[in-house]
């Protein structure tokens, strides 16, 4: 199956580790529907993309929300056809002492960053069922494998979420449908740097660098490289996997 002219789906795909993922799909040629709940940058984003040329549609959508997420396929659907790609990246981060957590914070940090991903691969796959082909790639974090204190709403949501990848490429891959995880390293995104700002991470990027093996925080594009691979038709014997890209610093 070529990326030309097929539909992908990339949640959360108007900023940070997501737009580096649909301007990826875009260049080579995929149609890319873009959910995300900030409008403005959204639009702008959209309006960007499509100026130099790349097919991309824009649907404000709250993926924790079943009725929004059903209502946005369908109009892909009938904007772009069956969803044979989907990229789970949208999500929300936690900073806050477990004491200090509650009910509504963590159900929040759960319904985005795990219900999310659950309703969406849900919805849209009986496309992928259809013609028994189907790439599925959910980002996750490193922190759901070595932990992070101030995080334990995130970091169980995206513990979670790797749960979930290993299980659907179980129960999928039968039907010609892969389903991967990327758990990002200390990548920089406008979202890293404001909570660096906010001190929530008390390291500096220079600090980081220098315990990562490769030297270097990790790009948006790094972990946009590796969810080609895991779309690409090259990738059909890997599923179940996860697959990190963190520089070395969790192997």
């Amino acid at each position: 199956m070529p990326f030309e002219g097929i539909t992908a789906i990339v949640t959360g795909g108007a900023s940070g580790l997501g737009l580096a993922i649909t301007e990826a799909l875009a260049a080579r040629g995929t149609q890319v529907a873009v959910f995300d709940i900030q409008a403005e940058l959204l639009d702008a984003e959209v309006a960007r993309l499509r100026k130099q040329g790349d097919a991309v549609h824009g649907y404000v959508v709250d993926v924790s929300d079943r009725a929004q997420v059903t209502a946005a396929v369908a109009q892909v659907r009938a904007d772009l056809g069956p969803v044979l790609i989907l990229v789970n990246n949208a999500g929300v981060v936690q900073f806050d002492r477990f004491e200090s957590i509650t009910d509504e914070l963590w159900e929040r940090v759960m319904a985005v960053n795990l219900r999310g991903p659950y309703i969406v691969t849900q919805v849209v796959l009986p496309d992928m069922r259809a013609v028994n082909w189907g790439r599925i790639v959910n980002i996750s974090s490193s922190s759901a494998q070595g932990g992070q204190e101030r995080m334990a709403a995130y970091v169980s949501a995206k513990a979670g979420l790797i749960g979930l990848t290993k299980a659907l490429a179980l129960e999928l891959g039968r039907y010609g449908i892969t389903v991967n995880t990327i758990p990002p390293g200390m990548v920089v995104t406008p979202q890293l740097l404001g909570e660096i700002s906010k001190g929530n991470f008390t390291n500096s990027l220079e600090h980081f660098a220098k315990i990562t093996p490769v030297r270097r925080a990790g790009r948006p594009e790094d972990i946009a490289n590796a969810a080609m691979f895991l779309c690409d038709d090259a990738s059909s014997y890997v599923t179940g996997q996860v697959i990190g890209v963190n520089g070395g610093r969790r192997t």
